[in-house]
């Protein structure tokens, strides 16, 4: 499947919201919002993410082979200049076909802020893949809380200069 970045549209935000509430999906990314049911706060994090002249975000849309666009995911650079980092999140539906991998190199092609960052549970072993493929390399390994897992956990964050 060919995928493209293209402005996010009110239309993707259910598709989003029901990406992020599929348990396994939540399970992996480990750093969610400490309710993803919570429909008021997915949309107010969402209008924030969509008014703020600092975030790069990008609905990822998948085109069939018959011409049909499918809302895949989405993907992201937030922060401030020194603090620039990556997020992305791919509907699990559509894993292990590289589709990921391909949205990140999309959105670093569309953003050349470097330094960017980038943040994966340890045990993610398809997001640690993800980051080295596109160069990213780990900068250091530190504890967070991660809601969906509702306990401390290490994550890895990495780094891209070039």
């Amino acid at each position: 499947m060919r995928i493209s970045l293209r402005e996010v549209r009110d239309g993707d935000l259910p598709v989003f919201f029901q990406q992020m509430n599929d348990a396994v999906a939540v399970e992996m990314a480990a750093f969610t919002a400490e309710d993803p049911a919570d429909r008021e706060h997915f949309a107010t994090h969402w209008r924030r993410v969509r008014n703020d002249p600092r975030v790069v975000a990008r609905t990822v849309v998948g085109h069939t082979e018959d011409g049909a666009e499918v809302v895949v995911g989405n993907a992201a650079v937030f922060g401030g200049p020194e603090e620039r980092e990556i997020t992305y999140w791919i509907g699990r539906e559509h894993w292990g076909h590289g589709l990921a991998t391909r949205a990140l190199r999309a959105l670093l092609a569309l953003v050349p802020d470097r330094p960017l960052y980038g943040r994966v549970a340890t045990d993610n072993v398809a997001s640690v893949r993800v980051m080295e493929k596109c160069g990213f390399v780990l900068s250091h390994r530190e504890k967070g809380y991660a809601n969906a897992r509702g306990t401390e956990i290490e994550e890895a964050v990495f780094r891209l200069d070039t």
